[in-house]
C-alpha cells in the first residue's frame, strides 16, 4: 500500500466519524475487503458453504468500520482482525456442520468445555487459553483444537430450558463473555502460526501488521525492493492460512 492510499484511508475514517458519510463507509469497506477474505479463507475447509462464511466475515468488517474510532490511536487492521475473527467464531457457534472429528479431539473438546464451565463458574470470567492449559494438563495446540472442535458438532440453542428442577435455560446459567478470552485465543493462534514462518517472513508480517508500515517503508527498512516485500508478504500470509487449516501442522 502506498503512502497516498494510507493517507486516503485515514481521511475517510475522519470523514466517517465526523459526518457519517455512506460514501466514505463504503469505500473503507471495499478497501479492507481483502482482510475479511483472509480470515474467511482460514476456515474455508471447515464449512460446506464458504459463501456464508465469507458473508459473516464481510459483515464483521462493516461493523468494525462503523465502530472504529480513529482518534484513539489504534491500528484499524488489528481492531478489524479481532472483530472479524470473533464474528467467525460466533458464526460457528450458531451453526452446525457435519464434520468427522478424531476421537482424541472429541475427548479433548469435552475436557476443555468442562474446564471452561468450571472456571467460568468459579471465577466469574471466561478463562484464557493459558488457564485452560494449566487446568486440563493439555498442551496449547490441543486446547486450541478443542476450542474449535464444537464448530463441527450440532449446535443447540442456549435458550432451551433444561429438564431439571431449576427450569433454567442454559443461557441463564452462563457468565458474561469476557473479551479478553477471545483476544487471547486469537493472539495465541497467530503467535503459533508466526513461529512457523522464516525469520524474514516473520519480520515482514510484524512490520506490516504490528508496526503498520507500508510495503515501501518495509522495503526501505530491510533493504529489498517493494515488489520483493509484496511477494514475501503474500507468501507468508498464504503459509499462515494453510497452517491454520485443520489437520495441517499438527
Amino acid at each position: 500500500m502506498t503512502d497516498g492510499e494510507e493517507e486516503r484511508r485515514r481521511a475517510l475514517f475522519v470523514e466517517l466519524a465526523e459526518t457519517g458519510s455512506i460514501e466514505a463507509r463504503n469505500e473503507l469497506v471495499e478497501s479492507y475487503a481483502p482482510l475479511a477474505e483472509f480470515f474467511a479463507n482460514r476456515y474455508k475447509n471447515r464449512v460446506r458453504d464458504h459463501d456464508d462464511l465469507r458473508q459473516a466475515a464481510h459483515m464483521a468488517l462493516v461493523k468494525a468500520v462503523d465502530r472504529f474510532d480513529p482518534t484513539l490511536g489504534f491500528k484499524f487492521s488489528t481492531f478489524a482482525g479481532r472483530t472479524i475473527d470473533g464474528e467467525i467464531k460466533r458464526y460457528f457457534r450458531d451453526h452446525s456442520w457435519a464434520v468427522r472429528m478424531p476421537r482424541g479431539i472429541k475427548e479433548d473438546a469435552l475436557t476443555v468445555r468442562k474446564a471452561v464451565d468450571e472456571l467460568t463458574t468459579s471465577r466469574g470470567l471466561s478463562p484464557t487459553v493459558a488457564d485452560l492449559v494449566e487446568y486440563t494438563g493439555l498442551d496449547q495446540d490441543a486446547v486450541l483444537l478443542a476450542l474449535n472442535a464444537p464448530a463441527a458438532m450440532t449446535a443447540e440453542s442456549i435458550h432451551r430450558t433444561e429438564e431439571n428442577d431449576t427450569g433454567m435455560s442454559i443461557a441463564a446459567k452462563l457468565g458474561e463473555d469476557d473479551a479478553r478470552f477471545e483476544q487471547s485465543d486469537a493472539k495465541l493462534t497467530i503467535d503459533v502460526l508466526m513461529e512457523r514462518l522464516s525469520e524474514r517472513e516473520r519480520t515482514i508480517v510484524q512490520l506490516r501488521f504490528e508496526d503498520d508500515l507500508t510495503q515501501q517503508e518495509i522495503a526501505d527498512h530491510i533493504g529489498i525492493s517493494q515488489m520483493h516485500v509484496s511477494r514475501l508478504l503474500r507468501q507468508a500470509l498464504e503459509k499462515m492460512r494453510r497452517q491454520a487449516e485443520p489437520g495441517v501442522g499438527a
